[in-house]
């Protein structure tokens, strides 16, 4: 069955991957083409949706399960063999998957993203000293609300997440995919540069502000330890749960002219269009100890402080539901992968997986729905989001 078969099915996520996987560039000759690209790609998201966490074990799952994969695509010369797998995924180029990966999602989940949190992790085996290759760290974009994935972009080799997050903004602001959100990122992109391409994306930026701005964080501490109570709004929460009892006070206050006006001194940072800034005072009782917490943030968008609460808790969402996930259910630390482009595409792959996932509405943790999806081709079609006819 081709892509054009399927016409006639109702527009599901699968039916876009598949549209979205054909337009991509193949680098093979043409001629010397026997497993086409869309095929291979179909092969490699299934096979990690089915709690594959290597090239090998994908393409043997491939073989098993072969007359599967072909209700879909034709697969006339079968599925290729593991060490073929990574040399070609090793070829494709991480920048167009990429692309592919966020225009997939954007078609399949149209609705915009309301909080979007941005923050990088490193694949720590991925990494090649003989050759002098660092390990790769991947920007990643997290809707927290729905929890889906909306994009990434690789750091380049002797370079940070600074030159890295501007132009995953600048992609997933393309028609405005940003438009009205609020993009949270941790201090290090707490620079005029960052804050400008968030508003230039038609979004507001949330930003920690912490040791790496001292001036800017010693103003913001002074600020709020003689401010009026009258002038500021607060918002207390409290959760229970484990043994553990975690009070939070957050505090915003709307007077910010003093953060846009002119330089006191040289280099002085100015962000533009602050809104609001925030402190957030957490308090983490256990059964033995106490941890006290106290952050500070600055932000574009006019929050209240329970809209603000709401903001920080779910920046950390990315931690907690994507890269957590990833390190443990999908092993992506242990990944080996160091050659080519093979370690950034398998982390695009892992991404194309693990939304894919998400979408299941039953209550099993994604662990577990990875293990049904193993066992049973029908679970499996569910999670594609479409039953073949």
């Amino acid at each position: 069955m081709t892509i054009a078969a399927v016409e006639g099915f109702e527009k599901s996520s699968l039916k876009s991957l598949l549209e979205h996987f054909s337009a991509l560039e193949d680098p093979r000759e043409p001629w010397r083409v026997a497993h086409p690209l869309a095929e291979v790609l179909l092969l490699v998201v299934c096979g990690t949706i089915c709690d594959c966490d290597d090239y090998e074990g994908i393409a043997e799952w491939g073989e098993t399960h072969l007359p599967f994969l072909r209700r879909y695509m034709p697969y006339h010369h079968g599925v290729p063999g593991g060490r073929w797998l990574t040399i070609l995924m090793n070829r494709i180029d991480p920048i167009l998957f990429s692309d592919c990966f966020t225009s997939w999602v954007r078609e399949t989940w149209p609705d915009k993203p309301d909080l979007v949190a941005i923050d990088g992790k490193t694949s720590r085996r991925s990494h090649d000293r003989n050759a002098g290759k660092t390990a790769l760290h991947l920007v990643s974009a997290f809707a927290t609300t729905t929890r889906l994935v909306l994009g990434q972009e690789a750091v380049a080799d002797k370079s940070n997440e600074i030159t890295a997050i501007p132009v995953l903004l600048q992609r997933l602001g393309e028609n405005d995919g940003l438009k009205g959100a609020l993009v949270s990122i941790d201090a290090i992109a707490t620079n005029a540069t960052i804050a400008a391409a968030v508003r230039k994306a038609g979004a507001d930026y949330l930003l920690a502000v912490k040791a790496n701005q001292p001036t800017m964080r010693s103003d913001i501490e002074r600020y709020f330890d003689d401010a009026p109570v009258e002038s500021l709004d607060t918002f207390n929460d409290v959760d229970k749960g484990h043994g553990r009892i975690d009070e939070r006070t957050v505090t915003v206050s709307r007077e910010t002219d003093w953060l846009s006006g002119d330089r006191r001194f040289p280099g002085e940072m100015r962000l533009p269009e602050v809104k609001t800034i925030i402190r957030v005072r957490s308090h983490a009782g256990l059964n033995d100890s106490s941890r006290f917490e106290t952050r500070y943030y600055i932000s574009s968008a006019d929050r209240t402080a329970e809209r603000a609460a709401q903001a920080v808790r779910g920046h950390w969402q990315i931690e907690n539901a994507l890269h957590w996930t990833l390190d443990v259910v999908f092993k992506e630390d242990q990944s080996r992968l160091r050659k080519g482009h093979g370690a950034n595409n398998m982390a695009i792959v892992r991404h194309f997986a693990l939304n894919l996932v998400r979408t299941v509405n039953d209550k099993r943790p994604i662990k577990r729905r990875r293990k049904m999806a193993a066992w049973s081709t029908d679970y499996l079609a569910n999670i594609l989001g479409q039953l073949p006819r």
